[in-house]
């Protein structure tokens, strides 16, 4: 590459289209995730599902292969075109992602959501890494909070267009619709993004040395104990974040008795103005903060957030108004997301440049086995153990199947299957949010070392 190129990849309308394609990535990534959500309890009537079930399609599913590909993609990222892999990922998971509407039982759908995964596993190391060769320090976290600003976007897409769709021409319908522009975008990303010299923003000489062997990135890892620090809070938070937003919707519809197009269209909103409003002040507020002389704000801020997120929770899963229950899930979900795109810059900031996508490989895959991988099965899990055990009889028998739903229908008062249901995913997710408090407690130890461990030029391995 030349320096008519690097000035070119450097150039403000390049950086800006550059984020602007790459955000697009993102609203399709963060789509797929909602419109599983916002139909979740259309799908489990149809499929004759449990809560469990949901939360393993949710969960485990999605998460197996994401979290054993993440870090060999993360490896690949470091030697490989980023921009290529990129492409290749939403082509992937979004073909996968329609195919979810030509399945005919649990099994066909639990394979396609692990495709899915297999595709989402390769985005976020590519992306992270892309930004870090185009942008300085005191700016990664902020121009990660633009890129991730697609994920409210994709939310909203996904749970109020997947749930208007779903509840016209059914839920199968929903998820052709979403995967096919996926497929476009995909090829858009191979067509127009050029791939970065490694190191590029911070003048790092060009070598043809192969990057740091994975010994050396473990090294680094137990060198920097405040990187292990905020991968680790990073990924129990997600813990909690996925759970509450795979359920979130199914917790709608079961306690205020909503359509599932008015349900999906509650959840993108509540999801889409709280990720917008967490991302935007926890990055630019904490890069301000820290451009002011204490580069520890990143950590203070996640960590603060977290702290305050479960309180507002409880207050949220226990009130039956409507308006003030979506007012408080936009404000938890608001001080919650103050971790996530600080994380993304300090995990950039922390590493040298050809590590940084192995570094965001390995939070992805933690964050993928804490958060889809065991959040939502664990919420689905435990779900039905309060359904079950507020249900007066044998839950399992008489509210699942073909003949629970035509009882159901012959009920003139409240059918008490529906009331356990809706207690029981209450009762999951105010639980589900305790483990916040530990997460915080990793962002304050990792603040405790920051200043020593950011990286600068010089520090290679």
């Amino acid at each position: 590459m030349n320096k008519n190129d690097e000035e070119h990849l450097l150039s403000p309308s390049y950086r800006r289209m550059f984020i602007g394609l790459v955000s697009l990535v993102a609203v399709f990534n963060y789509a797929d995730r909602a419109i599983f959500a916002a139909l979740a309890e259309q799908i489990k009537i149809d499929l004759n599902l449990s809560d469990l079930q949901l939360g393993i399609l949710q969960g485990l599913a999605f998460a197996f292969l994401y979290a054993l590909l993440g870090l060999p993609i993360g490896r690949l990222a470091e030697r490989a075109s980023r921009t290529k892999i990129l492409a290749g990922a939403i082509i992937l998971w979004s073909a996968m992602t329609a195919a979810c509407g030509l399945i005919g039982n649990f099994v066909q759908l639990l394979l396609c959501r692990v495709g899915v995964g297999m595709g989402e596993a390769a985005a976020q190391p590519a992306t992270a890494s892309l930004v870090g060769d185009h942008f300085p320090r005191d700016k990664r976290a902020s121009v990660m909070s633009l890129v991730l600003l697609g994920s409210p976007i994709g939310s909203f897409l996904g749970a109020s267009v997947g749930g208007w769709i779903g509840g016209i021409w059914g839920w199968r319908a929903a998820f052709i619709a979403l995967g096919i522009p996926g497929v476009v975008v995909g090829v858009l990303v191979l067509l127009v993004l050029r791939e970065p010299r490694r190191g590029l923003v911070d003048n790092t000489p060009v070598t043809r040395t192969p990057p740091p062997d994975f010994r050396a990135f473990l090294r680094a890892i137990r060198r920097k104990r405040a990187l292990l620090f905020v991968i680790l809070g990073g990924s129990l938070a997600g813990f909690g974040m996925t759970s509450i937003s795979q359920f979130m919707a199914v917790f709608l519809i079961r306690t205020y008795d909503l359509p599932v197009q008015y349900g999906g269209t509650l959840y993108g909103v509540i999801s889409g103005v709280s990720l917008t409003l967490g991302l935007l002040i926890g990055s630019f507020g904490t890069d301000w903060l820290a451009g002011r002389g204490d580069i520890r704000w990143p950590a203070w801020g996640a960590a603060a957030g977290l702290m305050i997120a479960p309180f507002l929770y409880w207050i949220a899963f226990s009130t039956t108004s409507v308006a003030l229950g979506t007012g408080m899930l936009i404000l938890s979900g608001a001080c919650l997301l103050l971790y996530f795109g600080p994380t993304q810059g300090m995990i950039q900031n922390m590493l040298e440049p050809r590590m940084r996508a192995t570094g965001v490989a390995l939070f992805s895959i933690l964050y993928t086995i804490f958060g889809y991988g065991l959040g939502p099965t664990f919420v689905g899990w435990l779900s039905d153990y309060y359904a079950k055990i507020s249900f007066q009889g044998d839950f399992a028998a008489q509210c699942h199947g073909p003949k629970a739903a035509m009882a159901a229908s012959q009920l003139l008062g409240p059918d008490p299957c529906a009331i356990a249901a809706a207690y029981g995913v209450k009762s999951a997710l105010m639980s589900a949010v305790g483990i916040f408090f530990v997460a915080a407690l990793c962002f304050l130890l990792a603040s405790r070392t920051m200043d020593k461990d950011y990286y600068m030029p010089g520090d290679e391995a």
